[in-house]
């Protein structure tokens, strides 16, 4: 059920942000101790508070007459944050050039955690350093890469 929630309203965010400065990044339903919707957009310059509360005005009503979130739920919107997933092929050529963590499913030549700069990026593999390249399939996720 989250999957077809989350396309969902994947679909009527992007019709409604298309004619404003914000791109949606991500939309994720959840289940924890309540249902959440979370919906992570960005804009050039980054995106503050006022950004959220407008964007969560603008899709809060249409989110509703989709009908199709039948349990009560909280509404989130939110940067995706400096440590951002990599999901969608915009965002990695987006962050081209750029270090990133990977986490992979299962260790390959006994590492699960890598973390290089990302290089390359494919309908199948992205790459990394120039030099070491991972199938997406064994690739659990991406993320921006921060230094503490």
């Amino acid at each position: 059920m989250a999957n077809r929630v989350e396309e969902a309203v994947e679909k009527i965010a992007e019709e409604i942000l298309a004619s404003t400065d914000y791109e949606l990044v991500d939309v994720e339903y959840v289940k924890e101790r309540d249902w959440f919707l979370r919906i992570y957009i960005d804009k050039k310059g980054g995106v503050g508070l006022d950004d959220c509360q407008e964007v969560s005005g603008l899709l809060d009503e249409q989110i509703e007459k989709l009908g199709i979130l039948n349990d009560r739920f909280i509404l989130e919107v939110s940067s995706p944050g400096l440590d951002r997933a990599l999901k969608k092929e915009k965002d990695f050529k987006r962050e081209m050039g750029k270090k990133v963590d990977i986490t992979l499913y299962k260790p390959i030549n006994g590492e699960k955690n890598i973390t290089g700069v990302l290089t390359g990026y494919a309908e199948n593999s992205i790459t990394i350093d120039d030099t070491r390249e991972f199938p997406l399939k064994d690739v659990a996720l991406v993320r921006l890469h921060i230094d503490f």
